[in-house]
């Protein structure tokens, strides 16, 4: 592994997620009431003695990169670190922007060629899951590939929206197809090392690469997409092997399956749980007092520490770092992102005009809901998207897919029906 670094994928403006990326990057975007989505591609590479990780971004890097510094502190005599890649301007003809994950990874090779490295593992930033990358690398250094793609079997109508690829009984990839149409998969079906019948195998976005394979394989400029144009345009000259994934893994890249991913999480028999003995997911050490439950009732939901409940039914939900909840509050299916900081007598508030205090006010009702980080929901507020709205953009709130999202520092007057 001390020949190996990691690569994080921040992706580009994140408009899949917006507005929950309207003030942050992809990564730094909270997911079960404690974590950023960064935290479970940063501790899947910790648990595999992957101690060299480069984040990739390039918008509102600078929650991430405080999070970062704040969170990953490696042993001053180990050669861990955790360093950030923003896009930069230069003086090339190019431009200064990533346009795709392999243009990103090509236009910071400059800083990545300068590492010790024979193989570098490349991660999604916006993906939930728990792997062994040490078994994916094993794979990749036994089957002596240029490069190995981490696969899952997914059902067929998953397809439309992924890379599939068909491979032969040793894994060895043979087709790559980018998001095929219904009259190509009868052809993509393939029956991978493990397996018992044939299987669509979807590629999760995680790979390993040989450096002189990556190198050739960045070398057209017009490449700028690992899915869409490198991986297809080596097949048919270097060894891409298939690496097979079991477990649980969820893409988390639009406000739906943010949204429904989050609530997975609060369920008693939930696929994935961010506490494993062996395997935890690790975060930004809080030292916040534990939470305050007063005359709750509380159903299936994740709390985070240093909140404070009071009278409050919850209900299939998230609530995050810090929230501040009033009496008679009912909270269902919807998650509260907390806040990063507190506005109590303790503290002194401050002066905050006529706006309503950090949190959610007295007698509030809230359904099918995003509320962000630092929103100042005041009393007698019913958020249920009482108009049936599918999409919406501006004023003091969003709708996406039907769910009503209150942005970050979002202010909702007393008495407001939304």
């Amino acid at each position: 592994m001390n020949n190996v670094i990691a690569v994080v994928l921040g992706g580009g403006r994140g408009a899949r997620l917006f507005p929950l990326t309207m003030y942050r990057s992809k990564p730094a975007v909270p997911i079960g009431a404690s974590y950023r989505l960064v935290d479970v591609a940063v501790s899947n590479c910790i648990h595999a003695n992957l101690r060299r990780i480069f984040v990739i971004t390039q918008y509102q890097s600078e929650s991430l990169n405080r999070h970062v510094a704040n969170t990953y502190k490696f042993d001053a005599f180990a050669s861990g670190s955790i360093d950030l890649l923003v896009a930069e301007q230069t003086d090339s003809d190019e431009s200064d922007w990533f346009r795709g994950t392999a243009d990103a990874v090509r236009k910071t090779m400059k800083h990545l060629g300068r590492e010790r490295w024979d193989d570098l593992v490349i991660l999604s930033g916006d993906q939930l899951y728990r792997m062994d990358l040490g078994a994916m690398l094993r794979v990749h250094r036994e089957s002596s590939a240029a490069v190995t793609v981490a696969m899952k079997a997914v059902p067929a109508e998953q397809t439309h929206g992924l890379g599939i690829m068909k491979v032969d009984a040793r894994g060895r990839v043979l087709h790559f197809d980018e998001k095929p149409p219904p009259e190509r998969l009868p052809n993509l079906a393939s029956t991978p090392p493990g397996a018992t019948e044939p299987v669509y195998l979807a590629s999760m976005g995680i790979y390993v690469f040989a450096r002189k394979a990556l190198e050739q394989g960045l070398q057209n400029a017009e490449h700028i997409d690992f899915g869409a144009h490198v991986l297809p345009g080596m097949l048919s000259s270097a060894h891409v092997q298939g690496y097979l994934y079991e477990g649980y893994w969820e893409d988390v890249g639009t406000v739906r399956s943010y949204f429904e991913a989050n609530l997975a999480l609060t369920r008693k028999d939930s696929a994935f749980n961010f506490y494993h003995p062996s395997y935890p997911i690790y975060s930004q050490r809080s030292f916040l007092a534990p939470t305050q439950l007063h005359a709750c009732h509380v159903h299936d939901a994740l709390i985070a520490d240093g909140c404070y409940l009071d009278g409050v039914k919850v209900e299939h939900a998230i609530i995050g770092l810090r929230s501040r909840i009033g009496a008679e509050v009912r909270i269902k299916r919807s998650l509260v992102l907390g806040a990063d900081e507190y506005e109590t007598a303790v503290e002194g508030r401050p002066d905050r005009g006529d706006r309503p205090p950090l949190g959610i006010g007295d007698n509030t009702s809230i359904e099918n809901a995003i509320i962000d980080k630092n929103a100042r929901i005041g009393k007698n507020v019913q958020i249920h998207n009482a108009k049936g709205l599918r999409h919406h953009d501006g004023g003091s709130f969003f709708v996406r897919d039907g769910i009503v999202i209150v942005p970050k520092g979002g202010v909702i007057p007393d008495g407001t029906v939304i």
